[in-house]
C-alpha cells in the first residue's frame, strides 16, 4: 500500500481539496483512490521494438508517466453521420388476406362474342288465350256453266250459249256471249264440243286477244268431240269468250237433244290485294 504521509505533494493537494468544501473533496478523494488502484492492478508489460520496414516510421515507445491520476470524464460527443443502409431483408412470410375493396366504376361494354352452338329444343309452351270472335269471312263467288241450242255459222264473232245451267251471280251476258269479270282473281275456263258436218277451229279471247286454240278435223259420217281448258288471271272489267277463228269452213260446233257444246267458267282465288 501506498502511504499517504510519506508524500508531502499528495498530501499537500488532499489538504488543499478537503479545505474547499466537502463534497469536492470526497470526489476528488475518490478518483485519487482510483488512480491508485490502477496502478497497483497494471502489470508491467516489456517493451517490444517493431522491427524497423523500410519507408515506414516508427513510432517512439511509450513511457509510463509517474504519478499519473485519471482526469474528469468528459462530455459526451456529438452524433456520428448516419450509416449506410443496409442490405435487403430475405421476404417476410404471406401475409393474411385482406378486406375486400371498394367497388370501382363500371367498365366500358366489350365487343359481342362468338354466337353459340344452338341448344337442345325446348319443351312445348302453353296453349295461349282464345282470341276475340273475328268478323265472318266473305266468300267471293264467280261461276257460270252455259251451252249451245243450235249449230254455229258465222265466224270471228263472240259465239252465243243460250242454254244456261249456272250463272246465279249474272256474271256471263248470253246476248253477247260474254263473261265479265267483277272480282278479281284466278279463274279457270274450259269448253266441250262437239264436232260435226264440218271441220271446227275455235279460240279463246280475253280482252280481244285469243290466248288458246282448239282444232278438230271432221271424219265423214261420224261425230267427232274436242275440248280445251285454261287458268286466267283477270281484271275487274275483264271481257272472256269464245268464237270461230278464220273464215266459215271451220264452223262444225254442232248442238241437238243428244249432243251439247258446252262453255264453263269460274273463279279460284281472289285477290287479296
Amino acid at each position: 500500500m501506498l502511504d499517504v504521509a510519506s508524500s508531502p505533494g499528495l498530501w499537500k493537494g488532499f489538504s488543499q481539496g478537503w479545505g474547499n468544501s466537502y463534497r469536492k473533496g470526497l470526489r476528488m478523494l475518490l478518483l485519487w483512490l482510483q488512480a491508485v488502484l490502477l496502478l497497483l492492478v497494471l502489470p508491467i508489460h516489456a517493451e517490444v521494438t517493431p522491427a524497423e520496414e523500410p519507408g515506414v516510421l516508427v513510432p517512439p515507445p511509450k513511457e509510463t508517466c509517474a504519478g499519473w491520476m485519471a482526469g474528469i470524464p468528459g462530455h459526451p460527443g456529438h452524433n456520428g453521420t448516419p450509416g449506410r443502409d443496409g442490405r435487403d431483408g430475405t421476404p417476410g412470410e404471406k401475409g393474411e388476406k385482406g378486406d375486400a375493396g371498394l367497388l370501382g366504376p363500371k367498365g366500358e361494354t366489350g365487343d359481342v362474342g362468338v354466337t353459340g352452338a344452338e341448344g337442345p329444343r325446348g319443351f312445348p309452351g302453353i296453349p295461349g288465350r282464345k282470341g276475340e270472335p273475328g268478323e265472318g269471312a266473305y266468300v267471293y263467288r264467280s261461276a257460270f256453266s252455259v251451252g249451245l241450242e243450235t249449230g254455229v255459222t258465222v265466224p270471228n264473232v263472240p259465239i252465243r250459249f243460250t242454254k244456261i245451267f249456272y250463272n246465279q251471280q249474272n256474271h256471263y251476258d248470253s246476248s253477247t256471249g260474254k263473261f265479265y269479270c267483277n272480282i278479281p282473281g284466278l279463274y279457270y275456263f274450259s269448253y266441250h264440243i262437239t264436232v260435226y258436218m264440218k271441220d271446227v277451229k275455235v279460240s279463246l279471247f280475253k280482252k280481244d286477244k285469243a290466248v288458246l286454240f282448239t282444232y278438230d278435223q271432221y271424219q265423214e259420217k261420224n261425230v267427232d268431240q274436242a275440248s280445251g281448258s285454261v287458268l286466267l288471271h283477270l281484271e275487274v272489267g275483264d271481257q272472256v269468250w269464245l268464237q270461230v277463228y278464220g273464215d266459215g269452213n271451220h264452223s262444225g260446233l254442232y248442238a241437238d237433244n243428244v249432243n251439247d257444246c258446252t262453255f264453263t267458267g269460274f273463279l279460284l282465288y281472289h285477290d287479296t290485294n
